[in-house]
């Protein structure tokens, strides 16, 4: 009898990937619209609708730091028919709560990356400092006075700002905002005087002299501000930041499923348009495998798990 079971619930897994996708596919936002991450996943509607067969349809959740989105996939049926568009800040909710409601890698399976995108910082002109060298001695010889701005706590923002921190020796006076993005306006009017920012959202303003921008906190330079040296390169080792994101199922999504949109996403990403796309706003491309995402998320929480234990990072 048990044995009969079995093959029965084997035979309508088996049945339900063969079906995929049976209806149209919701990928959940837990952002507003309009935002980057929201676009991310705009732009790619309209390739992976035409490959999948299916309507592939938005549905925005934002708040409490995307974990209202990350709930409700994680409650959806695991039929591959409802996707997270998860990012960093998912990952930074299981580190810092004491009872993460939905888990990547286990409440939550990753099935591909999207986009990566490294961090710049930018001080407003009045900061008496041209170059990252002469901004840490200047934090050094003002701890406490200097003001930088972040998406809130727990945010990717907050913890690289209290990663230069740690890094540098240095005390910057954390500022939150509601979003990450929220401080810009008053970055510009001077009323804060740091911030760290996508490339594409600041670009601008750097050319136009209203912001000064003193390291990348990625690997390399990106081609949108190729100006900018990385913050290694700047003097500083070791503070690298990416603002990242990439689709997940609810566990217990069949393999073939995760499989089947993993492989379809990664075609989407390589087409010229969206290669162009991610190019003119200072992104890396994912498209890696369901393994090498869950890989690169497990270094991710590595690595800020680490500054959030040696820095003792609260965020109550």
């Amino acid at each position: 009898m048990g044995a009969t079971l079995l093959l029965l619930g084997f035979g309508a897994v088996s049945l339900q990937a063969q079906a995929f996708p049976a209806k149209p596919v919701r990928i959940v936002v837990p952002a507003g619209p309009g935002s980057a991450v929201d676009a991310v996943v705009r732009d790619l509607v309209p390739g992976l609708t035409e490959l999948l067969g299916q309507q592939v349809v938005v549905d925005n959740k934002p708040g409490a730091n995307s974990t209202i989105g990350a709930r409700d996939v994680a409650r959806a049926p695991a039929d591959g028919h409802t996707l997270l568009h998860g990012n960093v800040n998912n990952a930074l909710n299981d580190l810092l709560s004491p009872n993460p409601c939905c888990k990547l890698g286990e409440a939550l399976l990753p099935v591909t990356r999207m986009t990566a995108t490294p961090l710049v910082m930018v001080v407003h002109p009045s900061v008496p400092a041209n170059n990252l060298k002469e901004f840490l001695a200047l934090a050094k010889s003002q701890p406490d006075r200097i003001t930088q701005a972040s998406g809130g706590n727990g945010s990717i923002t907050h913890l690289l700002g209290e990663m230069m921190n740690y890094t540098a020796g240095i005390k910057l006076r954390d500022v939150p905002y509601k979003a990450i993005g929220a401080e810009l306006p008053d970055l510009l009017a001077g009323h804060v005087m740091v911030a760290y920012l996508a490339p594409v959202v600041v670009a601008q303003h750097i050319k136009q002299g209203k912001l000064r921008a003193l390291g990348m906190a990625g690997s390399k330079r990106v081609a949108i501000i190729s100006e900018v040296p990385t913050m290694a390169e700047a003097g500083l080792s070791g503070v690298e930041a990416s603002g990242w994101n990439g689709l997940f199922v609810p566990a217990g999504t069949p393999v073939s499923i995760i499989n089947r949109i993993q492989a379809d996403v990664a075609k989407v990403l390589q087409s010229p348009a969206y290669k162009a796309q991610a190019a003119s706003v200072g992104s890396e491309l994912g498209g890696e495998s369901p393994q090498e995402f869950a890989a690169f998320i497990r270094a991710e929480m590595a690595k800020w798990g680490r500054l959030i234990k040696d820095a003792n990072i609260k965020t109550e």
